[in-house]
């Protein structure tokens, strides 16, 4: 059986690992925050186990699953499972954190706008124990 690429979007570059953990994930801006849009939008990769640490958008944002499986979770709520085709929507200043499934790459498309409001808040990681007590 003959396999193909899916992956229209370059790999980019491995993300700071100040605010990944679990692994390696990679970054590739496709719209820079850069004019009058107000917008960020990045193809990230994440290795199975990798995940961003918990942090918010103070002009929210939109994850877009094109791959893979993972995890999104909103702090004192549940983590929900993501998969290919799945769409979140995160309004401003929601602490969060996602990333790929113990098993599986994830690859997710972030939508950041209204850049005007703030990008992104880092905070602490998301703890071995935290992940494996999903």
């Amino acid at each position: 059986m003959e396999t193909f690429n899916t992956t229209i979007f370059p790999k980019g570059e491995k993300a700071p690992s100040e605010y990944f953990s679990g692994g390696t994930a990679w970054v590739k801006i496709l719209k820079p925050n850069a004019d009058e849009l107000n917008c960020q939008i990045g193809n990230v990769i994440f290795e199975p186990r990798c995940r961003n640490n918990w942090h918010s958008h103070g002009g929210g944002q939109i994850l877009i699953v094109t791959s893979g499986t993972g995890f999104y979770q909103e702090k004192g709520k549940p983590a929900q499972v993501l998969k290919a085709g799945d769409v979140v929507n995160i309004p401003p200043h929601i602490i969060h954190w996602h990333g790929a499934g113990p098993d599986s790459e994830l690859t997710h498309i972030a939508i950041n706008p209204n850049t005007q409001n703030g990008i992104v808040e880092w905070m602490e990681p998301v703890t071995d124990e935290e992940y494996n007590n999903l």
